[in-house]
């Protein structure tokens, strides 16, 4: 099992969750984060003064599936949230090794 990290721009969100939907993805959370990466930020003006944005508004994606789909996982987050601009996201795929389903005590695969 793996457990898929992604980091993606906040408007690609229900683009993103329609194409895991349809290549078989059950659940995930999400969370609102801010960071930053190569692009450290950046400076906006508002009434009139210049002030910087250190940190950029993203939204995080987890989800765990079986090893026999993370990598069409991956590879769907990759194409669906790509804008060809800087800030697009990370993607961090850590393996997983214990899934349990609270309301069944289900384990494993069974638990996705």
């Amino acid at each position: 099992m793996k457990l898929i990290i992604a980091a993606i721009k906040p408007y690609k969100l229900e683009e993103v969750r329609e194409a895991l939907t349809a290549v078989g993805v059950r659940g995930m959370m999400v969370s609102e984060i801010k960071g930053f990466g190569s692009q450290s930020g950046h400076t906006e003006i508002y009434r009139g003064a210049e002030y910087a944005v250190n940190f950029v508004p993203k939204m995080k994606l987890e989800i765990a599936v079986a090893d026999a789909i993370a990598d069409e996982v991956v590879e769907t987050i990759a194409k669906t949230a790509r804008t060809d601009k800087i800030g697009d996201g990370k993607i961090f795929v850590l393996d997983l090794q214990a899934v349990q389903r609270v309301r069944t005590g289900e384990s494993g695969e069974d638990a996705l």
